[in-house]
């Protein structure tokens, strides 16, 4: 009869043990789901912004009458790169600011209605990035504590999930300095 009563008794401790086991695991992958929906939002949002600095350079050198120098080099050269979102934003932000540079260099360019909508389509694109960056570091927060913290790094350990970095590209947890620089 206590045969009995012990099987029993280890067969509700597997069965709880399976039961939390599959929920911390399916809250593993919400946060997953989650951070894969804002890293192609951001992408998208780079994708767009990278579009709008693209379709600069046309207005900008008719205006500039300037057909020998390259006109947002940093685009240019972007053509041909294979960045991670967190070096393209880097280098994006340079191009805005070239963008910023030619339209306070030539006075034209303020009253181009063309030039004028590409700069409020970069306006509305900031907003949109620095509410998917602060998303995204959200969720990965959440995430790294879920992979620190007992229990739950167990399941972490057997489904070899690791700590993310933020978007700003930053790893607290290694020895490259680097990805300090502003």
């Amino acid at each position: 009869m206590s045969f009995i009563i012990y099987g029993i008794i280890i067969f509700i401790a597997i069965c709880m043990l399976l039961i939390w086991y599959i929920s911390t695991y399916n809250h593993y992958q919400n946060y997953i789901i989650r951070i894969n929906e804002a890293e192609a939002f951001i992408d998208t949002t780079l994708r767009k912004r990278f579009d709008l600095l693209n379709k600069s350079i046309g207005i900008i050198k008719n205006i500039s009458n300037n057909k020998k120098d390259e006109i947002l080099e940093t685009i240019i050269q972007l053509r041909s790169k294979k960045l991670s979102n967190f070096e393209l934003d880097r280098e994006l932000y340079d191009a805005i600011n070239e963008f910023q540079q030619y339209k306070e260099k030539y006075a034209e360019l303020k009253n181009h209605e063309e030039f004028l909508k590409i700069e409020l389509g970069l306006f509305e694109s900031e907003a949109e990035i620095v509410a998917a960056r602060k998303y995204y570091n959200d969720i990965i927060t959440d995430y790294n504590k879920l992979v620190r913290s007992f229990p739950s790094n167990i399941v972490a350990k057997f489904t070899n999930y690791k700590l993310k970095t933020y978007y700003d590209g930053k790893d607290m947890y290694d020895d490259i300095i680097q990805d300090f620089k502003l």
